[in-house]
């Protein structure tokens, strides 16, 4: 039978890493050998201590019932207390945090609450597909904010016209920044609390990078600014920071009335975590932190051997303070996506084009730092071999 998709899932482009995922396993297939620094997802062990509380969670009974969908007080405390130590933010874990079965999908679920049909949505390009992902699932049609390396890759909200921010709803801003490495200060936050203020906008923001961080650089959080309750949250989970992606546990924080619309939806579309996770997540967060350090260290390595590496090809990179993404341009006569694609027919290696991320990305690809040192020693050895020097 033929069923006729409704016009939402029409309007969806394709999940970009699924692609990426499908190309993979042809190459694989075919007997190629595979470095792939395309999607970014951890490749170091979740700490044992905290495998250890989910093993001995997972052994109480009251633990297989039905969760809150708002998450366990004991969970969204660790949380505060994380933001009181880490930012200095205090929150009312109660009222100002909601649990989620990963950011992602708080990200994808925040437009169900604030968009109608029509409405616009600021969304960043280049930007997380899934923020305007859940906008179009909404209904909404996404207003691309550029990000440009002449603007260290914040949006300037002063180019936006003034029409368009009196109709936006949402703003999503994601910092440090998802694929660029770009990292934002608090100029930028208050200018973008001001504008919300100015609007009537809610502002997202995606924090999922900021225990990533080298150099001893220490990102800020959105919620330590000046008015940041009044107009927005913040998304965060245990993921990138203590290796826990598969385990899909994460939070909103901020304003109240927010993060009761959030947690309101959820209640009617999902029973929450499995509590062992959660109680995982708040070894993690109220542990100790060595774990956290010794990630900053690998991924700090790992990064200096690929960015010397391009840059010994012809690419005059600095080396980004977060993130473990490296962001780069294509040399002259590629799109993003051509350049992918003979990296890999070449080399073997993957990158992820950026036209994934938005249409003003064309002309760059996002290299991830989730392989041992020794496989991307390796792939830069392939690329310089087989790719030899580039030009702009």
């Amino acid at each position: 039978m033929d069923f006729a998709q409704a016009q939402r899932i029409k309007n969806l482009p394709p999940y970009l890493f699924a692609r990426i995922e499908k190309l993979i396993k042809e190459k694989r297939d075919a007997g190629v050998d595979i470095i792939s620094l395309g999607i970014g997802d951890p490749d170091m062990p979740t700490p044992g201590y905290i495998i250890e509380e989910m093993q001995k969670q997972a052994e109480v009974g009251e633990n297989h019932q039905y969760p809150s969908s708002a998450g366990m007080p004991a969970y969204r405390e660790a949380v505060a207390q994380w933001y009181s130590n880490r930012f200095g933010v205090e929150l009312d874990a109660a009222n100002e945090v909601v649990s989620l079965i990963g950011s992602k999908e708080g990200i994808a679920h925040i437009s169900f609450c604030y968009l109608n049909p029509g409405d616009l949505v600021l969304v960043p390009d280049p930007g997380y597909p899934v923020y305007a992902g859940g906008a179009i699932l909404a209904g909404a049609e996404p207003y691309y904010m550029p990000l440009l390396a002449e603007n260290g890759f914040l949006p300037d909200l002063s180019a936006i016209p003034a029409d368009i921010a009196q109709r936006a709803k949402i703003m999503f801003i994601n910092y440090p920044n998802n694929p660029t490495g770009a990292v934002a200060g608090e100029e930028f936050y208050r200018e973008a609390i001001a504008f919300a203020q100015a609007y009537n906008i809610l502002i997202c923001h995606d924090a999922a990078y900021s225990e990533i961080a080298f150099d001893g650089y220490q990102p800020p959080s959105f919620l330590q600014y000046p008015g940041a309750k009044e107009v927005g949250i913040e998304f965060h989970s245990v993921s990138k920071t203590y290796n826990m992606t598969g385990w899909r546990i994460g939070w909103a924080a901020g304003n109240h009335q927010v993060v009761e619309a959030l947690g309101r939806l959820k209640s009617n579309i999902d029973s929450g975590q499995f509590q062992a996770i959660q109680y995982a997540a708040i070894k993690g967060l109220t542990g100790p932190q060595d774990a956290v350090l010794q990630m900053r260290q690998v991924y700090q390595e790992r990064r200096d051997i690929l960015v010397d590496g391009l840059n010994s090809m012809g690419w005059q990179l600095a080396k980004p303070k977060a993130t473990f993404y490296v962001w780069a341009p294509v040399p002259a006569g590629y799109s993003s996506e051509s350049f992918a694609e003979m990296v890999l027919d070449k080399t073997g290696v993957v990158v992820t084009p950026g036209s994934g991320y938005g249409s003003a990305s064309d002309g760059f690809f996002r290299m991830a730092l989730t392989v041992k040192k020794e496989r991307m020693v390796e792939a830069l050895e392939r690329m310089k071999k087989n790719i030899g020097t580039v030009k702009f």
